[in-house]
């Protein structure tokens, strides 16, 4: 097979139309397994094929893109650095974005192999057209730059190249392109100040960090806004949250929660700042985030009860996760009266609301009720059972109308709220107190679709693994479930013929 490739290889470099050969080509090269390739073509020489790139024959370019596209990725990235390194540079300034994007990608692999890299990291002129890539137009083509950057700078010889030489210069020139291009530094830069606390000193030493924290406060909404987001994946380490916290951020964004009720443009910025306080919930104590900022959870509460599509969804989206852990369950009860409130409009935007508004309500609905069995005190079930009850004089009837409803996302939503309270002892009594309920678990015509049957599957799975279903729902009940979950999500029963002599 190798042969026949440097046979194809050297019938193209002679002619003047090589696409009936380049096909060929393409061919062979897609018969060959990804992990045999690489030996088979690490001797030849591909210059041709790079060479034929340099047209305006799109089926060519095209063709050749698909070829060195294969062959360059079975290829070890250490050959690719010591025998195509100057391809790679030359596919960086080709007007087609799918050549810059081949090369970029292989480029990516170089950074990011131990050995090769040490190829590259003093090449400022290859990594100079690296990083004018990030402000190309073509958003693909700036994602790869991105990737690679970021993967160069995973050791200290790539950080020392980007942050300690010339091209730290090149970076800031290129991040004053315009508004887009400059995020797509910063998140360039976020990326690599979440690897360590040592790439986060480089990044903050040359000034991008306090740069990205003072768009938080400017004039453009929408700038403030994308800030906003990049700040909250900076917090997603632990390091990131250690700096932001040193500089002031999170009392700088509780003000801005506070101050968005006088700005008629907060709706822009306000999701982002109830987001980020959500994410830290998640990352370290809810308890912590909401004694510490009391402002955000007032706004979480206030922004469920308000009229706002969008706000409304953020504060439910938020609810879930707070009510996720234990620790969020009893911050949110402690809080009385107001979380008391929310649980009812949860249950009127649960039964009335847009579709969407009311998946992600269900959704909510199922993290603040669940609540596994190692979990369990007599107080918490206690809780779960209150907040069950609060959200309608018959929660049972209600979920399980919300279930029969033509649209499987709810189906599936209502079925997941039942699998929220299916071991918890308070949840089994009610199921077996409704009458027809056990009967529509077990009933395999309702919610024809893969996601409805997976649902339901996971309903019988949590009665059947808890321990006390046998003892509430009786021996023949838990039976008929045990028969469900041994049969599977995709059980159908066998419906027999008779065929009677001389019927038509």
């Amino acid at each position: 097979m190798a042969a026949s490739i440097e046979s194809l290889l050297s019938e193209i470099s002679g002619l003047e139309d090589p696409i009936e050969e380049l096909q060929n080509l393409k061919t062979a090269v897609l018969a060959i397994p990804l992990n045999l390739l690489g030996e088979t073509v690490s001797g030849l020489r591909l210059e041709v094929l790079f060479s034929l790139l340099n047209t305006n024959d799109r089926e060519q370019t095209e063709l050749c893109v698909a070829i060195l596209g294969r062959i360059l990725q079975a290829l070890d990235p250490l050959h690719l650095a010591q025998n195509y390194r100057a391809e790679l540079q030359g596919g960086l300034n080709h007007f087609d974005d799918s050549v810059k994007i081949l090369a970029m990608t292989q480029i990516g692999r170089i950074v990011g192999h131990c050995e090769a890299v040490t190829e590259i990291v003093n090449n400022q002129d290859l990594l100079k057209e690296v990083i004018h890539c990030i402000a190309l137009e073509k958003m693909s083509v700036a994602k790869e730059a991105i990737q690679a950057l970021a993967r160069l700078s995973h050791t200290k010889a790539g950080l020392d190249a980007l942050f300690q030489s010339n091209l730290l210069k090149d970076l800031k020139d290129v991040m004053a392109t315009n508004d887009v291009v400059r995020y797509r530094v910063y998140e360039l830069v976020v990326d690599i100040s979440s690897v360590s606390p040592v790439s986060l000193g480089y990044c903050a030493n040359s000034n991008f960090i306090s740069q990205l924290l003072g768009e938080l406060t400017g004039d453009d909404m929408l700038v403030r806004a994308t800030a906003i987001e990049m700040v909250t994946t900076l917090a997603h380490s632990q390091h990131g949250r250690q700096y932001l916290a040193q500089q002031g951020i999170m009392d700088k964004i509780s003000n801005m929660i506070i101050g968005a009720e006088s700005d008629p443009f907060s709706s822009f910025y306000l999701p982002g700042l109830v987001k980020f306080f959500g994410n830290l919930a998640i990352m370290d104590s809810p308890q912590q985030i909401c004694e510490c900022y009391p402002a955000f959870l007032q706004k979480v509460f206030d922004m469920a009860m308000e009229q706002d599509p969008v706000m409304m969804g953020v504060a439910l989206d938020t609810l879930g996760v707070l009510g996720s852990s234990v620790e969020g369950k009893q911050v949110l009860q402690k809080t009385g009266e107001k979380f008391q409130r929310v649980l009812k409009r949860m249950s009127q935007l649960a039964r009335n609301a847009p579709t969407e508004l009311r998946v992600r309500c269900l959704e909510a609905i199922t993290m603040l009720l669940t609540l596994p069995a190692e979990q369990q005190t007599e107080d918490l079930l206690g809780l779960t059972e209150s907040w069950f009850g609060a959200l309608s004089s018959q929660p049972m009837e209600m979920f399980r109308s919300i279930s029969t409803q033509p649209f499987p996302e709810l189906h599936c939503g209502a079925l997941r709220v039942f699998t929220a309270i299916a071991c918890q002892l308070w949840g089994q009594k009610l199921m077996v107190a409704t009458p027809g309920f056990v009967e529509f678990i077990v009933n395999r015509s309702t919610g024809p679709s893969k996601e409805s049957k997976d649902a339901k599957f996971e309903l019988v799975k949590a009665l059947v693994n808890s321990t006390s279903t046998a003892d509430i729902f009786g021996n023949q009940r838990y039976l008929s479930l045990r028969t469900y979950m041994r049969e599977g999500p995709y059980y159908v029963t066998a419906v027999s013929t008779v065929t009677v002599e001389g019927a038509e």
